[in-house]
């Protein structure tokens, strides 16, 4: 089964209110706003993180976003305002951890590979 691209789904009560935080999260804003209710970040050529309008099902999203440099990444987060937790290296021996919760609460983990 051949794929031609991955969306993940993140489920807010309001995308405009939550495109401030995603816009801290990625440290840009969206790259599309295709319709009403719908903001998408493409991270990589074949990646996209939608925010998705869906009030019953807000605050239950799962997201994991793998770096190249997890510190890194948390230091810019950090310097735009958003603490996006700290390093947990003793979770797992494949990944560096840091977890967070959009004010919402769906949750996004970041990971480094080890």
């Amino acid at each position: 089964m051949p794929v031609n691209r991955v969306l993940a789904g993140i489920a807010v009560a309001d995308v405009d209110a939550a495109l401030p935080w995603y816009e801290l999260l990625f440290g840009r804003p969206a790259d599309e706003l295709p319709m009403e209710g719908l903001a998408e970040w493409h991270v990589t050529s074949g990646g996209v993180v939608q925010l998705v309008a869906s009030a019953e099902r807000a605050g239950r999203s799962l997201l994991t976003l793998d770096f190249e440099d997890l510190r890194r990444e948390l230091a810019a987060m950090r310097d735009r305002g958003l603490d996006a937790g700290q390093v947990d290296d003793t979770t797992s021996e494949k990944v560096l951890i840091a977890t967070t919760t959009d004010p919402e609460g769906n949750a996004i983990t970041l990971v480094e590979q080890r």
